[in-house]
């Protein structure tokens, strides 16, 4: 079978984000609900000049800083907040970057795991030989978006990771045996009439945890399943991160079903520094699950050349995902060099009053006329002209 998995990732945000401190004083709770309740320390928030397309243009930029876009045969994004009905944001995407003609383009839709489906097929057209050589360039870029004064609030968030998958993975090499787990349910949607989505809390959290033991034991099945196997295994466990608080309780029902009475320990060594960017971060959606795994790759101070490392992706609806990768010699040495960390402390932090002012302005913005002028950073959505959306790029 042909290797394959992650030889390069990128991630974006907006430049600009939220104190949950300053949430929680306007919203006249707590601050301990949102930084030790959800775990949520920052969210990102998104202009009006950003939208899905640019956060993964400017994502995809990154990942492929040191690959001529006409090695890519294949390209799909990701998302649950896409621009339009019918043309994809890998489309859009395509004309930013200057991807080739003979390349594959599409949108996957699942909710969370939208992204995942992506890497899954990609993962599947590399091994069969139909790449002959080419890589695959896979998307996950989101604007979680809800409701002011709701309770899903503290749990927004922006931003985009992308992933060029190859047969010469040096970051992970990820494993053939997938896990899936997936049955028909209303946890949270958003009806084609909404901006914002819908959410029953409690019972996509028990969906959420009912999904991870189905495909972990699927894992188990599909991976050999002769013998007994235990979570601690893995060198890390990275989880889709609604909010950082869900990720604990995820590993704390993985240990307790492989019969660990003490997952606060593992907790630390396992799943903790992959928090580290999501909790400055929020929530990402289809990106979640990769922001974490990056974050794990750029914080985690243990070498981790050779380990294994677990994965988990859920997306409400639902289908979930349990695989496997593992570390590549200096993919740590990559990701550090990307200075991701830089990148957070470079945003800008604004008000409380800002930040309504902007989610204001976001909910008129995909028919505002095309004259706004460049933002600051590669790729801005300038506007709409004639029904057609309007980017500027570098």
């Amino acid at each position: 079978m042909i290797t394959a998995g992650i030889e390069a990732l990128g991630v974006a945000v907006p430049g600009t984000y939220l104190d949950l401190s300053d949430l929680a004083q306007a919203r006249g709770v707590p601050v301990a609900k949102f930084h030790e309740g959800l775990g949520v320390r920052e969210m990102s928030v998104a202009l009006a000049s950003e939208d899905t397309v640019t956060l993964a243009a400017r994502a995809a930029r990154m990942a492929l800083k040191d690959v001529d876009p006409h090695e890519i045969g294949l390209c799909i994004v990701g998302t649950e907040t896409a621009v339009d009905h019918s043309k994809p944001v890998a489309s859009f995407v395509q004309g930013l970057l200057g991807l080739p003609q003979h390349c594959r383009i599409y949108e996957t839709k699942h909710a969370c795991y939208g992204g995942t489906a992506g890497v899954m097929t990609a993962l599947d057209w590399i091994r069969a030989g139909s790449h002959k050589g080419r890589k695959a360039l896979v998307i996950c870029a989101d604007i979680a978006r809800y409701p002011l004064g709701s309770p899903g609030e503290p749990t927004q968030g922006a931003g985009a990771v992308a992933l060029l998958l190859s047969e010469s993975p040096s970051l992970i090499a990820l494993g053939p045996a997938v896990g899936t787990c997936s049955r028909d349910v209303n946890d949270f949607w958003r009806p084609l009439y909404k901006k914002s989505a819908i959410v029953d809390g409690q019972y996509s959290l028990s969906c959420y945890l009912e999904a991870l033991q189905g495909a972990y034991l699927a894992w188990q099945v599909e991976s050999g399943g002769l013998k007994p196997f235990r979570s601690d295994a893995f060198a890390a466990m990275v989880y889709h991160v609604p909010f950082p608080k869900m990720a604990k309780k995820a590993h704390w029902a993985l240990r307790d079903f492989d019969g660990d009475r003490d997952p606060e320990v593992s907790y630390r060594w396992q799943v903790e520094h992959g928090l580290n960017f999501p909790q400055r971060v929020g929530n990402l959606y289809t990106a979640s699950l990769y922001l974490s795994l990056a974050s794990v790759l750029a914080t985690d101070l243990r070498p981790l050349d050779g380990a294994q490392v677990g994965l988990f992706s859920y997306g409400s609806g639902s289908c979930a995902e349990f695989f496997t990768g593992i570390v590549t010699r200096g993919a740590q040495a990559k990701v550090k060099a990307l200075q991701l960390d830089k990148m957070l402390d470079a945003r800008r932090r604004i008000s409380f009053a800002e930040y309504e002012r902007t989610l204001a302005q976001a909910e008129g913005a995909d028919a505002a006329p095309a004259k706004r002028e460049a933002a600051g950073h590669p790729y801005t959505f300038l506007g709409v002209e004639a029904d057609r959306r309007v980017y500027a790029r570098p």
